[in-house]
């Protein structure tokens, strides 16, 4: 097969420097650095968006441990007839699990130590469908919250808090109250502690505990229920199957899927990833422009060649055709080392982590305050090739400069002095 002439020019031009005199060998050393300067930046790109990527997931994941996929509750108040919502929402496919819930908030009091609480009542039977806190618990069993008993499971955060383990007594002041001849009184239960669980995600370790939910109702003097927590077997499509149980749900019902519960949170993240990405990107730019100054000098260096070129018949478009496919096989050289060795990094990040933690002796994470033991990652192949497309456009960019300037060459200026 016949290969282009300036396809060949070009890979020659990119190869020259190893063979030539101390400017050539000092071009060739140019190129060298644009190249790594590619790369590294493709590698460092992809490295940061993973790790971001799987810290949103390790953080959406001990979310959804706690919360719910959707949350159904009525617009009116209490939800009595819940087992007619649980039962018409079974019937979505895409519905795994139904479990109704008492949400409320409180305060918890153990001798002098006062906490704001938000209380949540739930059916031990029923709850593992929606959430994983039976794996979460570290201390006693949620299964012991049963009906008048007053049993209560709290965080782990919140436990140490208060200073209190499984046994222990403290007790729930609720706001509502009732007006005595002496004033106005709160309504206080003691509870005794049954199980602590650590979710890993301190706000809610640090401020979520759980009682049957017929001593929420009484606690509360609620007639029905707050509400019915639903999950899903696609927590991505929750938004799209809370407007599908919208319209399929019957009585006045309010829906919620998890991501408006955190909207601010998720939209700081992903204003953060996306700055990230800017940012990043940059260091991209400024190494893919080094490959400006590597042309010119290179064009600069070739006028003879040029001029020669043109006298053979080359046309300007052929002269700039040259220098285009030289700057495009270092871009495309710099980001296919970046893009394996960033996947590479990427999917091996929290073993070279961990190994550097154990070489100088330090702790990046510490479990106590982040309750991860390694940096999560997760590499996405829609990162990964939108980075790699990006990277190889601005290697382009950066040659079309040069290869005008190259094919302004006049023939004759360019031999007078040879």
């Amino acid at each position: 097969m016949k290969i282009p002439y300036e396809l060949q020019i070009g890979w020659r031009y990119t190869r020259a420097g190893r063979h030539g005199g101390r400017k050539n060998r000092f071009i060739s050393f140019i190129s060298a650095i644009s190249t790594a300067g590619i790369a590294l930046g493709v590698m460092a790109l992809i490295v940061v968006l993973s790790v971001m990527n799987g810290f949103q997931k390790e953080v959406r994941d001990r979310m959804l441990s706690v919360l719910s996929h959707i949350e159904v509750f009525a617009a009116d108040g209490d939800l009595v007839d819940w087992q007619k919502t649980a039962t018409e929402a079974r019937q979505h496919p895409a519905v795994l699990g139904a479990a109704p819930y008492v949400g409320a908030q409180a305060m918890v009091m153990r001798d002098e130590t006062v906490r704001g609480v938000i209380v949540r009542g739930i059916d031990p039977e029923l709850e593992p469908q929606v959430s994983e806190i039976q794996q979460q618990v570290v201390a006693g069993s949620p299964r012991e919250l049963a009906p008048d008993a007053f049993n209560i499971v709290l965080g782990g955060a919140l436990a140490q808090t208060l200073g209190v383990t499984v046994g222990s007594k403290v007790t729930l002041v609720a706001p509502q109250g009732s007006t005595t001849p002496a004033g106005w009184v709160p309504r206080l239960k003691t509870f005794t502690v049954v199980g602590l669980f650590e979710s890993g995600h301190y706000e809610y370790d640090s401020s979520l505990v759980l009682i049957h939910l017929a001593d929420a109702q009484k606690l509360f003097r609620l007639s029905g229920v707050t509400g019915v927590r639903l999950k899903t077997n696609d927590m991505q499509a929750a938004p799209l199957i809370t407007h599908e149980l919208a319209r399929r749900l019957s009585g006045d019902l309010l829906l919620r899927d998890w991501s408006s519960q955190n909207r601010n949170w998720f939209a700081a993240v992903k204003t953060e990833k996306r700055m990230m990405f800017i940012i990043l990107t940059l260091i991209i730019a400024v190494a893919a422009f080094n490959l400006v100054s590597m042309l010119v000098m290179t064009v600069t260096d070739k006028r003879a060649d040029i001029a020669i070129l043109r006298t053979l018949g080359a046309t300007p478009r052929s002269i700039q055709a040259i220098f285009i496919v030289q700057g495009a096989l270092i871009g495309w050289l710099g980001t296919l080392v970046g893009v394996l060795s960033g996947c590479l990094i990427a999917a091996n990040v929290g073993a070279i982590v961990s190994g550097i933690e154990w070489l100088f002796g330090v702790q990046f994470l510490p479990r106590e305050i982040y309750f991860i033991s390694s940096m999560p990652s997760e590499l996405r192949l829609h990162d990964v090739l939108t980075i790699a497309v990006i990277s190889f456009l601005l290697s382009l960019l950066a040659t079309l400069y040069p290869s005008w300037r190259a094919a302004r060459i006049e023939p004759a200026e360019a031999l007078r002095y040879e």
